[in-house]
């Protein structure tokens, strides 16, 4: 007997068991049931192919990190249909507390989309349920795994799941939203991975970011702040609730930040409507639209005592808004789907629809004072190099300054650390129309301790006209180049047969690392686990080499994905494809 099931594109998502009744009931199984990109009459129907591919099939990926300057694509294996990760996926649908309190009322919901990329967006984390990932900005992971370590949502489903639905620690912004494409793409939702660089923190809506520093670019922390990056996800799906023009992608943001109908979720919201300022539609327009649109103002706190207003930008918040490509392995810049061209008038009257009349002029400089940071082309852990403070003096007359120039590490979401260097000039004499270079030397055995796994620094110069006391600023955030992790396939990739790969990095460091580990995996490549080999101690400029070995299961297109972590060394990752055959 054969039985074809034709459900209907609304109903709901989930797991159903299949009776046959001719006077008794026999139970011929259980069927799964998921949202149908492929269907015209679904919710999340994609018309196109390749889209479909991406968005849904494709079980790994590319998640952009960095600065606008240097951005980074970093792997990560997404394994939706790895074994057991769609009983999983269902399984955090049932833990939410709308299906605890409400089965009945939530299960109906299943049919929307749109109500269960919200769920999700509460349920990827644990604030207040009992959601997959536990946040951790600290910098201190001892009772868990640090967030840069992760490279597969497939361990931590499976970890959440075996653990009784307890938080896995800890997750970060990019393994919140890789979590849940996983979790989107399983139940059929298209999904993507986003990341927006100089991602703005608004906490109390009034679209400015006001940042307050010392003289020794220490942060006077206030409640705003602006994130080197951040990432989020987005769902492709149809929006009837709002009316027409809003269908397609819909950004939704799984890390907790703010309460949105006191959870901690956001989203899911049209990029139409962030576009266009539309700031009363459901749901979160408001954080979202200041996360890549808001000002910027810094102060300075002097040494009186005394705070000044020395930089405003316009155009700083919402840079190179990116997500992997359709079918490659490259950046496709998206900014042009969240905001208009800054100062195009279409902007402007975006800022007028959405009451933000709080706009600030770019600092011009032109006719006096010009302060630049210019940096070296070749900047590597774990070496010496140098960043220059450009001052020139455009003014008919001669200037005599002060300059302070230092280094401080810093976090991805902004948090300052501890400072790697300092120039100070008191009485810097700078003639009409001369310029001139100041170096700062950044040695390793300055900013080795106080650079965490993101390797990144926060440069910023401030130059005081000791004349007319104006305050001139700039800011520059640099990433440290990693070592490349070299893989080579050794043989010729087949289903089901096996098949050796020689990993190699250099230690690009001084002195030794210590508990040196490559751990490696994939989709369709390691049977859903991480391959573990243990290097022990790598001396300084040393390098280490392993060889592992795997079994691919499928034929088609995969990568390979390597993590490298040590004691002074971590969030090391690199990847191969992996074209496999029959």
């Amino acid at each position: 007997m054969s039985l074809l099931i034709c459900p209907s594109p609304k109903a709901p998502i989930g797991c159903y068991s299949l009776t046959l009744d001719q006077g008794r009931k026999v139970h011929l199984g259980e069927f799964v049931l998921l949202f149908n990109a492929w269907c015209a009459r679904d919710a999340v129907y994609m018309e196109d192919e390749e889209m479909r591919k991406e968005y849904i099939l494709s079980q790994d990926g590319l998640i952009y990190m960095g600065t606008p300057e240097c951005i980074n694509g970093c792997p990560w294996n997404f394994g939706q249909f790895e074994p057991g990760i769609l009983d999983v996926c269902l399984r955090i649908l049932d833990e939410n507390p709308k299906h605890l309190k409400k089965p009945g009322k939530d299960c109906s919901g299943r049919r929307n989309a749109v109500y269960v990329t919200r769920v999700l967006s509460a349920m990827i984390n644990c604030n207040g349920d009992k959601g997959v990932l536990a946040g951790n900005w600290s910098g201190n992971y001892d009772n868990g795994t640090s967030p840069s370590r992760w490279s597969s949502s497939v361990e931590i489903l499976h970890e959440w799941k075996c653990s009784d639905c307890s938080a896995v620690c800890y997750g970060q912004c990019w393994v919140f939203a890789a979590v849940a494409c996983t979790v989107s793409r399983a139940l059929g939702i298209p999904c993507r991975v986003i990341t927006n660089f100089q991602s703005a923190h608004d906490t109390n809506k009034d679209l400015l970011i006001e940042l307050y520093y010392t003289m020794e670019g220490e942060s006077i922390r206030g409640e705003d702040s602006v994130w080197n990056f951040h990432v989020w996800v987005e769902t492709w799906i149809k929006r009837p609730d709002l009316g027409p023009g809003y269908d397609g992608w819909q950004a939704s943001d799984p890390t907790p930040q703010e309460k949105s109908d006191g959870v901690f979720c956001c989203g899911p919201i049209p990029l139409k409507a962030i576009k266009e300022g539309e700031l009363t539609l459901k749901y979160d327009a408001p954080f979202v639209f200041a996360e890549v649109n808001a000002d910027v103002v810094e102060y300075i706190k002097l040494e009186d005592g005394r705070k000044f207003k020395y930089r405003g930008s316009t155009t700083q918040v919402g840079q190179c808004i990116s997500t992997k490509r359709v079918g490659q392995d490259s950046r496709e810049d998206i900014t042009h789907l969240y905001k208009y061209p800054e100062g195009s008038q279409e902007e402007r009257g975006i800022f007028e629809k959405a009451k933000h009349h709080s706009k600030l002029s770019e600092q011009v400089l032109e006719a006096g004072l010009q302060l630049k940071i210019k940096v070296s082309p070749d900047m590597k852990r774990g070496y010496d190099f140098d960043v220059f403070a450009i001052i020139a003096n455009n003014a008919p007359v001669a200037k005599t300054c002060r300059l302070v120039y230092h280094g401080r590490g810093v976090s991805y979401n902004g948090k300052l650390g501890g400072a790697c260097g300092l120039t100070e000039i008191a009485d810097l004499q700078v003639s009409s129309g001369e310029e001139k270079s100041f170096p700062l030397k950044m040695c390793y055995c300055d900013y080795g301790s106080v650079i965490n796994q993101d390797a990144l620094i926060r440069l910023m110069a401030i130059l005081i006209d000791n004349d007319t006391k104006e305050i001139f600023n700039k800011t520059r955030t640099i990433v440290l180049e990693d070592p490349k992790i070299i893989i080579k396939i050794l043989g010729e990739p087949k289903e089901n047969r096996q098949l050796a790969a020689e990993i190699s990095l250099q230690n690009p460091l001084p002195g030794p690392l210590e508990n040196c580990t490559f751990s490696v995996g994939g989709a369709n490549l390691t049977d859903g686990k991480t391959i573990t080999e243990t290097v022990g101690t790598l001396g300084p400029r040393e390098t280490a080499t392993v060889k592992i070995r795997f079994t691919p299961t499928y034929v088609g297109l995969r990568k390979l994905m390597v993590d490298f972590s040590s004691d002074k060394l971590s969030n090391i990752k690199g990847y191969k494809n992996v074209i496999v055959g029959k």
